[in-house]
């Protein structure tokens, strides 16, 4: 059977698909920046902190890291309705993605403090300085240099995640894709366009990181080395 391709009807939803599109990006967008406001937080706390404190964030990383991200979707949609507290699907979408996001950025801000020399932070112990200045003024920018690769290749699985959320209606690229399709009847040319749009969303965002990193420590990782 032979099967004739038709990108008409798609074309003609192109809003639909332009309105996911910048859901997808803002979503992924608020989730990198607070995921990465909680991985400094919390690599600060598994470097620096008391104890007790570094085993909250140890198990933290360990249960988001090794359970499913959309079993963590279903808790916080389905789950926290049972406690009282209803969310819309895009807000739950975006708790879900932060606290998933952020458990693996964790650990790259981590790598990177790590990498550091701890004769910096001895001598700046020396001198006087608090761990929470050592780690703001003299850990933490050289730390950034190291994560910045790996923080690029973060975002973008983060944002490639957030079509898992279509399982609960948020109204992203990939829902758009499957509205559209129930639609049309052309789940082929649908997902492929849908598919399409990852693809240079991908591309677009690995490249924009890779000039930041140009443009903020010079030659790329891999002309340093």
């Amino acid at each position: 059977m032979e099967y004739v391709f038709h990108f008409g009807d798609i074309w003609e939803a192109r809003d639909e698909l332009i309105d996911g599109t910048l859901l997808t990006l803002r979503l992924s967008a608020v989730s990198m920046v607070l995921s990465l406001i909680v991985a400094v937080l919390g690599a600060f706390a598994r470097t620096s902190g008391p104890v007790w404190l570094r085993g909250i964030v140890a198990a933290y990383v360990e249960v988001i890291r090794n359970t499913p991200f959309l079993v963590q979707l279903f808790m916080i949609f389905f789950g926290l309705p049972t406690l009282g507290i209803r969310l819309d699907a895009n807000t739950g979408a975006l708790i879900a993605m932060v606290l998933n996001g952020s458990a693996y950025t964790i650990e790259i801000v981590r790598a990177g403090i790590e990498s550091i020399g701890h004769g910096q932070t001895e001598a700046a112990l020396a001198l006087g300085l608090s761990r929470l200045r050592i780690f703001r003024l003299i850990i933490l920018p050289q730390a950034l240099r190291v994560v910045v690769p790996p923080l690029g290749s973060q975002f973008i699985l983060l944002m490639l995640n957030s079509s898992i959320c279509s399982v609960i209606s948020a109204d992203e690229l990939t829902a758009a894709t499957q509205d559209i399709q129930a639609r049309t009847f052309r789940p082929f040319e649908a997902f492929i366009v849908a598919a399409g749009i990852y693809l240079c969303l991908s591309l677009a965002f690995s490249g924009l990181f890779a000039a930041i990193e140009r443009f903020a420590f010079g030659a790329p990782a891999e002309g340093r080395r």
